[in-house]
């Protein structure tokens, strides 16, 4: 597992992302992998979102935590206290997600920071972050996350609705892509980016012959409890597991979906 340094937590902090090469196991992936693909609860929460050109990107959402192998890794001790760090005191899950780009037709992501629309649901101060662990390879041929390095320091800039999804305003987004570096995020099964909410970010749709599946694990500070009611839960405190408890939960439901 990847240990987290100071010029990680500064590079965070410039930049407004950072990558943990192998924060998870070939074998804690190897389980997600089968069980997020055999999993008919999960792929049952699926929602389409569609991008400009009419591809189509697959979405698990889900706000409450349980007994599962998605749960423990938001709970788990490596990927919580390195998001307290990075968020300034104790943090909350706030929802995770399964993005599924499928080979051939997996749709892709327009530019957007995760605050532009998170601010309509009432948190005040953008003193949130994800953390996307890779479940497949992530390349630039099946569409692997691009982020502009630093432009979480614009601060939240306008939104609106693009095909099916919220998108930036795209006259502030070149603005940004001729003053900044545009870097695109290719990860091995395992790697995780953490990136602050106000980070632009998009993905490139995925026309080659293998899937890019990642699971998004956001948080929320617990001092930035929302001011109103939204589908995303308000605060409730974290109950963080220890780092083991992910392989443990994995065995468990692959055997509980007799995948071993």
């Amino acid at each position: 597992m990847a240990a987290f340094t100071d010029a990680d937590f500064e590079a965070f902090e410039r930049d407004g992302y950072v990558v943990a090469r192998g924060l998870f196991s070939a074998e804690e992936m190897r389980l997600l992998h089968l069980v997020g693909k055999a999993d008919a609860g999960l792929l049952g929460d699926t929602l389409d979102r569609h991008d400009t050109s009419g591809h189509v990107t697959r979405l698990a959402l889900r706000n409450d935590l349980r007994d599962d192998l998605y749960s423990a890794i938001v709970r788990s001790e490596r990927m919580v206290r390195p998001m307290e760090r990075m968020l300034g005191g104790e943090v909350y899950h706030y929802h995770h997600k399964m993005n599924m780009k499928e080979p051939k037709v997996g749709g892709a992501w327009e530019w957007h920071q995760d605050y532009g629309y998170w601010y309509d649901n009432g948190c005040l101060f953008p003193y949130m972050a994800s953390a996307m662990i890779a479940v497949d390879e992530a390349t630039i041929e099946n569409g692997c996350l691009q982020v502009i390095k630093g432009s979480h320091h614009m601060g939240r800039i306008e939104h609106g609705v693009v095909a099916d999804q919220t998108g930036a305003d795209m006259e502030r987004v070149n603005q940004a892509l001729k003053q900044m570096e545009l870097v695109h995020v290719t990860m091995q099964p395992g790697d995780t980016l953490f990136f602050h909410s106000n980070l632009l970010h998009r993905s490139d749709a995925n026309l080659s012959d293998k899937p890019r599946w990642v699971l998004i694990c956001c948080y929320n500070a617990a001092r930035n409890d929302p001011y109103k009611v939204h589908h995303h839960p308000n605060y409730t405190p974290l109950e963080v597991w220890p780092d083991e408890r992910v392989l443990e939960a994995g065995q468990r439901q692959a055997k509980e979906l007799q995948l071993v």
